[in-house]
């Protein structure tokens, strides 16, 4: 019997490994100039922290992963980040401090939708969350982590599309607009849509089946129902964004894809080849009553985050390379079965000096050991035969020079650390 993967999923192969690596670090290294601290989620939650009353995207109600455990519990498998990050926040009390609170993840979500490139039933996000207060000049910092990120990549015009939904009055204002525009046509949409009229009008906006409905494309834009504070809150946001030069174009219907959003909603976009308009890398907002709603304090939050699959895609497609493999510094080839023993301990010794080593262990003729040690790319062959070790040596041979001497065994480490530099 043929056992596969599961449907939706996808295997790392040892070869390819590296890269996503590479992608780490490059999370990592940002993150941390901007002053973030890694938190780690469990990948399933109780139900609820999910399927709140006030949460009726897509994602939640139609594509998580839930089951029942042995004690009859309902859980979920978390199909995004946000949520658990503040189940967290909340039951450890971080709030406590009164401080800003900075943190990322890294990690696994589960959505049941149709597979297709770049997007799987089981994915890994970044993601960014700035908890404890309701600042513009924090939703800008957000943005432009994002966008700074993105160009870190290398990846070439980075933009910003972005908009707001205002406060919740704003966002009340302009749900009722919208319902009034909606109800005339209410027929002509899809069922989810006839539903989604009367408990979140916004959700319209962002189904797939009604995208191009005439009664879409003429909706009307959260812009034009701000109060007075919401619209002042936004146009500090681009201020800051204009201050250091982010290049950024406000999106009107710009929803986003969860319904805890309010004030500011943003998408980060760059050129690359054979996306098409599909170049959306990562996106996030502002939200206003989440930590409230999962029985923390009355805190606001802002935060986004980028599908690492789409970011490596992305990477390939505009042939990015962050890191070449890394090749091994030293392979051991012996010509002779007594002398394993040593040849064990020549290759702890340079590993405990950080030099990246190896040694075939499927008892091969030499000349099958020397093709495995190029094939793993190895720049220098330590060859140990039975005449040079009795008098006290070891052949070395750099591959690229094809050069070779004769070193004592004393000096093996050392003369490596020196070549390798390290």
């Amino acid at each position: 019997m043929s056992i596969n993967r599961v449907k939706g999923t996808y295997d790392v192969l040892p070869q390819e490994s590296y890269k996503w690596q590479a992608l780490e670090d490059i999370i990592r290294k940002t993150l941390t100039l901007y002053n973030y601290k890694e938190m780690r989620t469990p990948m399933m939650e109780y139900s609820e922290v999910f399927h709140r009353q006030s949460e009726l995207s897509d994602m939640v109600t139609k594509e998580t992963y839930d089951f029942l455990d042995r004690g009859d519990r309902k859980l979920t498998l978390r199909p995004e980040g946000t949520a658990g990050v503040i189940r967290s926040y909340v039951e450890n009390k971080l709030y406590a401090s009164q401080e800003l609170e900075k943190i990322f993840y890294i990690g696994p979500n589960f959505r049941y939708e149709r597979p297709q490139k770049g997007r799987y039933r089981q994915f890994y996000q970044f993601g960014v969350e700035a908890i404890g207060t309701v600042n513009p000049q924090l939703d800008s910092e957000m943005i432009i982590l994002a966008y700074d990120f993105i160009r870190r990549l290398g990846l070439k015009g980075v933009r910003v599309r972005i908009n707001t939904l205002g406060d919740d009055a704003s966002r009340r204002a302009y749900q009722e607009a919208l319902e009034s525009h909606f109800r005339p046509h209410v027929h002509t949409l899809c069922r989810d849509c006839q539903e989604r009229i009367d408990k979140n009008p916004l959700r319209i906006l962002d189904c797939k089946i009604d995208q191009h409905h005439v009664a879409v494309k003429k909706a009307p834009v959260p812009l034009d129902h701000l109060n007075s504070e919401s619209k002042a809150y936004f146009d500090e946001v681009i201020k800051h964004l204009e201050a250091v030069g982010i290049v950024y174009e406000i999106a009107p219907k710009l929803v986003r894809g969860l319904d805890y959003y309010s004030h500011t909603v943003f998408e980060i976009e760059a050129d690359i080849e054979g996306f098409g308009a599909q170049n959306v890398l990562g996106g996030g907002g502002r939200y206003q009553s989440l930590v409230k709603e999962l029985g923390g304090p009355d805190l606001g939050g802002i935060g986004f985050a980028c599908g690492m699959e789409r970011l490596l895609l992305a990477l390939e497609a505009e042939h990015i390379e962050l890191v070449k493999e890394k090749s091994l510094d030293a392979y051991i080839l012996v010509l002779d079965d007594s002398l394993k023993t040593f040849a064990s301990k020549v290759l702890y010794d340079l590993r405990h000096q950080d030099l990246q080593s190896d040694i075939n262990y499927s008892f091969k003729s030499f000349k099958g050991q020397l093709k495995h040690a190029l094939k793993m790319e190895a720049r220098y062959l330590v060859i140990i035969g039975q005449d040079e070790y009795q008098q006290g040596f070891v052949g070395i041979k750099d591959t690229q020079t094809e050069v070779q001497e004769n070193i004592k065994i004393s000096e093996i480490t050392q003369y490596l650390k020196e070549k390798v530099g390290k």
